[in-house]
């Protein structure tokens, strides 16, 4: 067993997970095969493995915003168009959005919790239930661009109006652009209709289903996401550039959110970090571009934070001025 990967266990357990809880780790550096660390079982008793299909949460609108990237450099969509021109079916209001507001959750719309309160019972969270409940609101919070305020339904919107600049449904876009180039396989976004899709470790709750897509939707394993941090590293989509690049308020005000990516730093390096969450599910990814290293941690049935200091703590490790020894032979 390797120093990293050793350490990698220890650095584990120091978070709190015990030796049975299902957690997945990886790290992707230069010149290395990736560190891949995965212990537990999920909740129908399978042992985990860096192949194990996990539902991704959030870290999923990275990817969307990656489509709504390529949409735009195509000439295919304007980001300063509103988003009435795609979802004429929206209120009004619809008309005050751009399309870049909802990228940089600066769109001003109605928060989780009272479109929830909307989609009611063990009703599974899905788009048109979603966009059926934004149509209920006669108006927004506050005018856009005005606030920055995390935003699902924000992203749900932009997944919509992908599909529509595209012609396609959004995971058949995502699997063309996305997907099949960068050598993703087992990646796919998956709207339903059964809670999650074939061979994929189990939801702690089965119902309501997280099935809309944009704001998540995203099913994919450990090996595939440290293959996204190192394929955005690389720039082989030609879109990083933009991605990385941080959004602002309508009057210039600076705010630390890019395209579907937070904009942080970690002992002097620029890191782009974005986290995901679901009943009984945690997850968190972060590249930093300038040392080529992704991250990401998965935990199964878990409700806590753990993930936040166990990924930082392993930030620190390659961070510091004199690294961990890279692994010099894969471990699944």
């Amino acid at each position: 067993m390797s120093q990293l990967r050793q350490r990698m266990t220890a650095l584990i357990s120091e978070a709190g997970y015990r030796s049975d809880e299902p957690v997945l780790v990886g790290m992707q550096q230069p010149g290395a095969p990736p560190v891949l660390l995965a212990q537990g079982l999920t909740v129908t008793g399978e042992s985990v493995t860096a192949t194990t299909l996990v539902y991704a949460a959030s870290l999923s609108k990275q990817m969307t915003a990656a489509c709504a990237a390529l949409l735009a450099q195509q000439g295919a969509l304007d980001m300063e168009a509103p988003l009435s021109r795609w979802l004429p079916q929206l209120p009004a209001w619809a008309g005050t959005v751009r399309l870049r507001h909802l990228v940089h959750h600066t769109a001003a719309l109605p928060a989780d919790s009272k479109i929830d309160a909307i989609i009611t019972g063990e009703a599974d969270r899905t788009t048109p239930g979603i966009i059926q409940a934004l149509t209920q609101f006669p108006a927004l919070n506050h005018q856009p661009g005005t606030e920055h305020v995390y935003s699902n339904a924000g992203y749900v919107c932009l997944a919509a109006v992908v599909e529509r600049a595209a012609d396609m449904p959004l995971p058949d876009f995502a699997q063309c652009h996305l997907f099949v180039p960068l050598a993703m396989a087992d990646t796919r976004y998956w709207p339903g209709p059964d809670p999650t899709p074939p061979g994929a470790a189990p939801l702690a709750r089965l119902h309501p289903a997280p099935l809309s897509l944009g704001d998540g939707g995203v099913w994919t394993t450990l090996r595939d996401l440290l293959r996204w941090g190192q394929a955005l590293n690389a720039d082989e989509l030609g879109i990083s550039e933009l991605l990385q690049t941080p959004g602002h308020l309508d009057d210039g005000t600076p705010i630390d959110y890019a395209w579907g990516i937070g904009v942080r730093s970690h002992a002097a390096h620029r890191v782009y970090r974005h986290g995901g969450g679901w009943i009984g599910l945690r997850a968190l990814h972060a590249r930093v571009p300038d040392l080529d290293l992704s991250v990401a941690v998965i935990a199964i049935n878990d409700h806590t934070e753990r993930r936040v200091p166990l990924l930082n703590s392993i930030l620190d490790g390659v961070t510091q001025p004199q690294p961990l020894n890279p692994l010099k032979d894969e471990q699944v």
